[in-house]
């Protein structure tokens, strides 16, 4: 049975982030913190609760940001004793995952999703059969090792979060001129949509390609799902997307209220 420490997760971590320029002009989005962490610390942690411990960061749009945070991960999330006279430095861990292994891949400034996935995994996949990939600003309480699971019975090259959110907007039933129900951000029973948390067999890669150009929702996932090859693991509970600064401002809400839905111990 493959187990999750040996299936690395790949995190798309490059992107432009125009949608929330408020906090994504000096920052890549994934380093947005929520709390005292940036979301990407939130999502990697999520996949660390289930035995996943392998993360390659593909990286684009001011990659130095989050190179310097994980090359100084143990100072930036621990207290530490300096001695200025010997220029030694000692980390009293309070919060530092050794367990983990992050890879910094620069994946390039403008390469769509695809082509990060593509480059990454030539790269960094080694002699894994399967491979997890993610955005980096979703969160979810998803139970990741059963949608792994999930992903190894099923038999097919990928494997789809499908989540069920509700609408952003209020839903009219209407008969002719009349209202006949209001619901105010109503879920959609039937109707699910990339939650962006997938898993794949090494042989997705031919999917993808390292152009530039290659968007990893258009083709490679529209031609994956016409050959039946890609399931959906539904999951009808927690699930959030770093779109916009309202965005951002509920996810604060909810760590701040001590109550947040993808928290792990």
């Amino acid at each position: 049975m493959i187990q999750p420490k040996d299936v690395p997760v790949l995190v798309l971590c490059g992107g432009l982030g125009t949608r929330l320029r408020e906090e994504t002009e000096t920052r890549p989005k994934p380093m947005v913190p929520i709390g005292n962490h940036p979301i990407l610390w939130h999502i990697m942690r999520r996949y660390a609760h289930y035995g996943f411990k392998r993360f390659v960061l593909c990286l684009g749009y001011k990659s130095e940001i989050v190179k310097a945070y994980f090359l100084n991960y143990a100072s930036m999330n621990s207290d530490f004793t300096v001695e200025l006279k010997t220029n030694s430095v000692t980390v009293h861990s309070i919060d530092h995952e050794q367990d983990w292994s992050v890879t910094l891949a620069y994946t390039g400034e403008t390469a769509m999703t695809g082509a990060r996935v593509a480059r990454a995994a030539a790269r960094y996949l080694g002699e894994a059969e399967h491979f997890g990939v993610t955005y980096g600003d979703g969160l979810t309480d998803a139970d990741l090792g059963k949608e792994f699971r999930f992903h190894l019975e099923q038999g097919r090259i990928g494997t789809v979060l499908g989540a069920n959110p509700p609408s952003r907007f209020g839903e009219l039933r209407v008969e002719g001129a009349k209202v006949a129900e209001f619901a105010e951000k109503p879920e959609f029973a039937d109707k699910w949509i990339n939650g962006g948390y997938f898993f794949f067999r090494r042989d997705f890669r031919p999917y993808v390609t390292s152009d530039e150009r290659c968007v990893l929702e258009r083709e490679p996932l529209v031609r994956l799902a016409a050959d039946g090859q890609l399931s959906i693991y539904r999951h009808d509970g927690f699930w959030a997307c770093m779109d916009t600064q309202r965005d951002r401002e509920e996810l604060e809400r909810l760590w701040a209220s001590g109550k947040c839905p993808w928290a792990v111990p």
